[in-house]
């Protein structure tokens, strides 16, 4: 039974990790319009829109390799949030390249060179960065518990046995 819970917690915390992601990568494409949004619309739409894309994105690109790194993740009891966040970020970013909806990586310039990463690999690194943590937040700090035994808790002497 405790693996029919923990399945629904690791799905759980796979939707809102998907979610903290693309409202980072919403955060950090929108960010420098902040200040403008009070007065404008459109560029809170645009901001809704781009963490709604970035949602399914996550979703559907991530799905089945985020699956096997949490079933290694639970099978080897791997609970460090540095493992989960830098999981995270190589997940995304080999997914982002993987999807083929990356950009070329060439940029056709005599005046200077390209730059030795892409603006889309730094953002999606971020996102896998942020994906990771929230996940670890929610599920992966009890990964491989759901496994151990329960040991009942003795009960404490009440001070009063022996005493007749």
């Amino acid at each position: 039974m405790a693996l029919v819970g923990r399945i629904f917690i690791i799905f759980f915390a796979l939707l809102l990790a998907s979610l903290a992601a693309a409202l980072a990568v919403a955060v950090i494409l929108f960010g420098p319009q902040w200040h403008g949004w009070q007065n404008d619309i459109f560029v809170a739409i645009g901001f809704w829109i781009a963490a709604f894309f970035g949602i399914v994105f996550m979703g559907m690109v991530t799905l089945v390799p985020a699956a096997v790194l949490v079933a290694l993740a639970e099978t080897f009891k791997i609970r460090s949030f540095i493992a989960y966040t830098v999981g995270g970020a190589v997940l995304v970013v080999g997914t982002f390249f993987g999807s083929g909806m990356a950009p070329p990586t060439f940029e056709e310039s005599i005046d200077r060179a390209p730059p030795p990463f892409l603006r889309a690999a730094e953002l999606a690194a971020a996102a896998g960065a942020v994906f990771g943590f929230a996940y670890w937040v929610i599920a992966g700090r009890d990964a491989g518990r759901w496994r151990e035994k329960k040991t009942p808790v003795a009960s404490a002497p009440t001070g009063t046995e022996g005493h007749g």
